[in-house]
């Protein structure tokens, strides 16, 4: 068994598929691309393959059949197995209550944002400010919609949460735009060019 596969982050979020029904390979992959974007970009049909596979040698997911629909083939049906429940508990509890330093792409370049001169970091804050406030009224609009229906709080306490951070990361997006604007934030030495295309190298 591959500790890898095992330690990959679409295990919890299968399991967490498994405990809600049983389905086919294909049914999760379907699913969780339909439900997250991370998991969208992230997940490969035989990434999740090979994460299945991993689960049912510890024994924490387990062949309960197969299923056809159609003219399709047979598609094997996996279940949670206790162990897998019990896995599932383990890691969602550690999870919730340890805090980690997830570093994003978005951090990264935030590290660098001097670079784009006072102009260009105002331009280019400005412009991601916009594009995540179109995101989050309808990321906002669907949670709303769904919670008209009479899904339950709890079953999508995830877009809530997804929404808080979007909308901490606007406003601390345009607290620095303010202290940009103000002279509060200051840049060192000569400013870098504002356009992002074909940017030279200062000298040192």
């Amino acid at each position: 068994m591959s500790r890898r596969a095992l330690d990959n982050p679409i295990v919890l979020a299968v399991l967490g598929l498994l405990l809600e029904q049983s389905s086919h390979p294909y049914q999760m992959l379907s699913e969780l691309r339909k439900r997250s974007d991370n998991h969208a970009a992230a997940i490969t049909r035989g990434t999740l393959y090979n994460t299945v596979a991993a689960l049912t040698e510890a024994g924490w997911v387990a062949a309960q059949g197969q299923q056809r629909s159609g003219n399709r083939p047979e598609r094997t049906v996996y279940a949670l197995t206790q162990a897998g429940r019990d896995e599932l508990v383990r890691r969602l509890d550690a999870q919730i209550r340890t805090p980690e330093r997830e570093f994003s792409q978005f951090l990264g370049a935030v590290t660098y944002l001097g670079a784009l001169g006072p102009e260009g970091a105002v331009d280019a804050l400005t412009e991601r400010a916009g594009r995540l406030w179109q995101r989050t009224a309808a990321d906002d609009q669907r949670l709303a919609d769904a919670l008209a229906t009479g899904v339950s709080r709890l079953h999508v306490i995830e877009a809530e949460y997804a929404l808080s951070l979007a909308r901490a990361e606007m406003a601390w997006i345009d607290a620095v735009i303010d202290d940009i604007r103000t002279g509060s934030l200051t840049w060192p030495g000569p400013a870098a060019p504002s356009s992002g295309a074909g940017r030279e190298e200062g000298n040192a």
